[in-house]
């Protein structure tokens, strides 16, 4: 593979799926661009990725749900980076509401980073990939799309990250035929810094019970995942939603 860019969004949270996956990308040989609100967070990741791996790392502040902040951050990175080959669409937020008392501004706000900060990037990415001839795009959604919810997410965050499942299937459709994919992966139970404090002593050895794996996941192993389908072999997987979820939830 000639050198590309990978671009992970949200991935400066220390603990996150989504900086696991910029250091599994940059161990497989991509150069990475680590896209986050916290410019500072975001640069120390890429510093860290680099120095690590041995390859361009780049950090950048980037508001996912602003169009004029993408813009800015892939402009920079058009400029100063290898081409984009692939995009993991991590940035989200989870809502835990319930439906009787979420707000019009709480739903909103989800699916603001969910669903329209996805659109914004990817609409922005994908021209260059058709032009290319190659892209690896994968969304990270949630059990909760599937199952409707009942992990940590209320009805808000469930419908959000079932939007993404059928942004990405029906774009998956359109732009196969230039070499790209369009994957999306969605995971359980996860120790992050999201699920962190909720998983601890009486209510995590509950969630444990039900899951066959007997284990919470680790982000390595969606990672690991993500990081084959953005493989230049991966080309005919396209428009599939891979559960990483211990076995939690089967369908």
């Amino acid at each position: 593979m000639s050198k590309s860019t990978a671009i992970v969004t949200g991935a400066a949270s220390r603990r996150g799926i989504g900086r696991a996956t910029a250091h599994a990308l940059a161990a497989a040989g991509w150069d990475v661009a680590i896209l986050d609100l916290d410019e500072v967070a975001a640069k120390e990741t890429a510093a860290e990725i680099a120095s690590q791996h041995g390859v361009a790392a780049h950090g950048l502040a980037c508001d996912v749900t602003d169009e004029t902040s993408v813009e800015a951050a892939v402009a920079e990175l058009e400029r100063s980076a290898a081409p984009v080959g692939a995009l993991v669409n991590n940035a989200g937020i989870t809502s835990p509401v319930p439906f009787l008392e979420v707000s019009a501004a709480e739903w909103d706000r989800v699916f603001a980073v969910n669903v329209r900060g996805a659109f914004n990037i990817t609409h922005r990415v994908t021209p260059g990939m058709v032009e290319r001839g190659f892209g690896r795009v994968v969304f990270l959604s949630s059990v909760s799309a599937e199952r409707g919810g009942g992990v940590f997410g209320g009805v808000a965050y469930s419908a959000a990250k079932a939007g993404q499942l059928g942004f990405a299937k029906a774009l998956a459709r359109e732009v196969g035929q230039y070499g790209i994919t369009v994957n999306s992966v969605a995971p359980g139970l996860i120790d992050t810094d999201i699920t962190g404090g909720a998983l601890e002593g009486e209510r995590k050895a509950k969630l444990i019970e039900g899951i066959p794996v007997g284990r919470n996941g680790r982000v390595e192993d969606v990672a690991d995942l993500i990081t084959f389908l953005c493989r230049p072999e991966s080309g005919y997987i396209t428009g599939v939603t891979y559960d990483v979820n211990g076995g939690s939830h089967m369908h």
